[in-house]
């Protein structure tokens, strides 16, 4: 596993400039999901969605990327 992190002092900076963190650890010091809003489809995550996900019942994150790469 990696230990990449969202610097603290970087996010109030970050969110004036459109980046979204759209979860957050339950204490609320890390950032787990960002994403773009006005992007198609822009999502960046420390969780590992890969682990749970199956061919026939893919994690709602690569679902997402599907649909987006299709429209």
């Amino acid at each position: 596993r990696h230990r990449y992190e969202v610097n603290p002092e970087y996010v109030d900076l970050l969110e004036k400039k459109g980046l979204l963190f759209s979860g957050v650890s339950p204490d609320k010091v890390l950032m787990e999901f960002m994403e773009l809003p006005n992007h198609k489809y822009f999502v960046a995550t420390q969780a590992h969605p890969e682990f749970k996900s199956r061919p026939m019942k893919p994690a709602p994150l690569f679902n997402g990327l599907i649909k987006a790469a299709k429209s």
